[in-house]
């Protein structure tokens, strides 16, 4: 496959040009590794490899003689230094600090997790030097769809899309969730009981954009829902599953749901860790679809940067809406149907919100129509394939 085009490109390009650092994190094989190649730099550690990893764990130092040897070389500008994996080397950071706070360099740094980086009692990101993004597998912006189908059952990660025969993308979600989801993952969070997280992997996967209920979870598994918990936070630390927050603010409502939900990074993963099969149902693919909108929207505020959130809005007694973008609360709700032919019944819900949230102006039907429709006043029917008009 040739080079597709990230996003992200364009605003990692504009921070150096501020001079400041990247940390880039993102699951693996999203394509961090390709795009940092994308940039001309001076030095590059890979901690993946063993014997390198160990070298700089051993003596973390060499670093700093390394990059001080080329800027002295390097003058008239400041040296670009990739750093791959940086948290399985966390103590590297330290040296990084004091290189950046005395100008030394500027880094690349990128990571599979947020673990060690956020909890280990000696890292500090450097706030205000270190600028942070997120990697997503493939968006529509950046990698359009031809088949609805093929996307929702085998993602979007780069190295899938490549594969050309849909049995080999099976076998290779296949790996992808047995060597990584389960082994890695595992690993990082010194899992004691390795058959329970397996079941709750599963189940996770299974329910993945549904209201997360801990205590139902922790039945079906067999562990505290605190340990369910705690899995969740392993998930959503490795990158492999995020957070979505309901919108709880309501003049009117008072029982508005709190609990959060979470998405998979990716739905050919997803699917592979549900052990769901390729033959989905109409409701189960209803499902899907629901979740690759809310992907694609969460994909979207990644690239943007801060000011932007994806919410969901549920009354359990009443109506519900999938998606509710929140730009500094002003909000914009997203319903989403597996259908060709929208009915008013669909879009009651939507209006619903429009009528109690002042400041949301427009409303939008997510759907398979061929073209975008107007539905009532304020709400609009519009094809999947031009998301990129709402955001």
């Amino acid at each position: 496959m040739e080079y597709i085009q990230r996003l992200l490109e364009g605003r990692i390009r504009h921070t150096f040009e501020r001079g400041k650092s990247v940390l880039l994190l993102g699951a693996r094989q999203t394509g961090k590794t390709t795009l940092i190649r994308r940039f001309k730099h001076d030095l590059s550690v890979s901690f993946v490899q063993p014997d390198v990893r160990q070298r700089y764990e051993k003596s973390p130092h060499l670093l700093r003689g390394e990059v001080e040897s080329l800027a002295s070389v390097k003058a008239s500008r400041r040296p670009l230094v990739i750093l791959d994996e940086v948290q399985k080397v966390p103590v590297i950071l330290d040296v990084v600090q004091d290189l950046i706070d005395r100008g030394k360099a500027n880094f690349i740094l990128t990571g599979s997790s947020a673990r060690k980086l956020r909890r280990g009692a000696r890292i500090n990101l450097i706030p205000g030097r270190i600028v942070g993004f997120r990697m997503d597998p493939f968006s529509l912006q950046e990698f359009p769809a031809k088949d609805l189908s093929e996307r929702l059952l085998y993602g979007s990660l780069p190295g899938i899309l490549s594969v050309g025969a849909l049995p080999d993308r099976e076998i290779d979600l296949e790996a992808y969730v047995t060597t990584y989801l389960e082994e890695e993952i595992r690993a990082e969070a010194v899992v004691r009981d390795l058959g329970n997280f397996a079941r709750f992997l599963e189940f996770a996967a299974s329910e993945s954009g549904g209201i997360i209920n801990l205590r139902k979870l922790s039945q079906e598994i067999g562990v505290s829902h605190t340990t369910i918990g705690a899995y969740y936070q392993i998930l959503e630390d490795c990158l492999i599953a995020e957070r979505v927050e309901p919108l709880t603010q309501s003049k009117t409502r008072k029982k508005l749901t709190k609990s959060e939900k979470y998405l998979f990074f990716d739905l050919g993963v997803r699917r592979l860790a549900a052990r769901e099969g390729t033959k989905l149902s109409r409701d189960t693919l209803g499902m899907v679809f629901e979740q690759f909108i809310g992907l694609e929207l969460l994909r979207n505020t990644h690239i943007k940067g801060h000011g932007t959130k994806i919410r969901f809005w549920r009354d359990p007694d009443g109506p519900e809406v999938d998606w509710v973008i929140d730009t500094n609360d002003t909000y914009t709700p997203i319903e989403v149907k597996w259908t060709e032919n929208p009915a008013s019944s669909d879009i009651r819900h939507l209006e619903i919100f429009l009528s109690e949230y002042k400041s949301a102006k427009l409303g939008f039907l997510i759907c398979r129509v061929p073209r975008k429709a107007k539905l009532s006043e304020r709400v609009f029917a519009l094809p999947w394939q031009s998301i990129g008009e709402i955001l």
